[in-house]
């Protein structure tokens, strides 16, 4: 099933029985939904998996107003999908760029997510915006994207398979929305000041191989209320690089909650 294909409104796709608990997963920066692809078969088992790409990303359009990338509105989208959905609460699950937005979508609607999953993500734990959201729209358009650290030709431990696909979708991804992810979405997506304040169960499965985040997994673990981190070998994107460890961690967490 797929939705959202309109230029109002996110892509997403829909999978697994209706009769589960849906899943949201929400991709990061210069990714798509491609990133989900090896734990889809481990998690339908358990989940009704709902895929999103991000304005620019994957089969999303790329809105003209800045307006558009603001995390608000990437929140009321997502609410709008879970009332098409049926309405029901679901688990939001928010991968580097993405656990931003999962973790303000959990504040600003506790009520509708019955847990949290985040991974490895500095913009949402550490507010270290990157150096490309002070560079205007010039940049994007001639930057060669490959040189930037979070494309995914830079992945050590991806298979290859499935690197190729996601080089691929991330040479082609739109510079406007590239630009305006930097210069807009960034503005609210740090949630170091307010995670103190979520109200839902919270997991963090943390890839412990990337040194750079482990302080922010420390902050994370003291500054979350009851928040249960699991730590496996694997770097940034732990979801493909321990994709066994990733799934078990997300699906016993659920278990806990059925």
């Amino acid at each position: 099933m797929s939705g959202g294909t309109s230029t109002e409104h996110l892509h997403f796709d829909v999978e697994g029985s209706e009769a589960l608990p849906a899943l949201v997963l929400i991709h990061g920066f210069m990714s798509s939904s491609l990133q989900w692809s090896p734990n889809r078969e481990a998690l339908r088992e358990h989940f009704r998996l709902v895929a999103v790409d991000l304005w620019g990303h994957g089969r999303s359009p790329s809105p003209a107003a800045a307006e558009a990338y603001r995390v608000e509105r990437y929140v009321d989208e997502l609410e709008r999908i879970r009332k098409g959905l049926g309405g029901q609460p679901w688990y939001v699950c928010g991968q580097s760029f993405g656990a931003g937005i999962a973790i303000r979508y959990a504040l600003a609607r506790p009520q509708a997510v019955r847990g949290l999953i985040i991974t490895n993500s500095r913009s949402a734990l550490n507010g270290v915006r990157p150096e490309e959201g002070d560079r205007g729209l010039d940049f994007w358009k001639t930057v060669d994207v490959r040189k930037l650290p979070y494309h995914p030709v830079r992945a050590r431990r991806f298979p290859p398979h499935l690197q190729e696909r996601m080089v691929d979708a991330a040479d082609a991804l739109d510079r406007h929305a590239l630009w305006q992810a930097t210069a807009t979405t960034t503005i609210d997506l740090c949630c170091r000041d307010v995670v103190e304040m979520l109200e839902v169960p919270t997991l963090l499965v943390n890839g412990r191989y990337e040194k750079s985040f482990q302080a922010d997994r420390d902050f994370a673990a003291a500054s979350v209320p009851g928040i249960e981190v699991v730590d496996l070998d694997a770097g940034h994107s732990v979801n493909i690089e321990d994709a066994g460890g990733f799934d078990r961690a997300v699906i016993d967490f659920a278990a806990r909650r059925h």
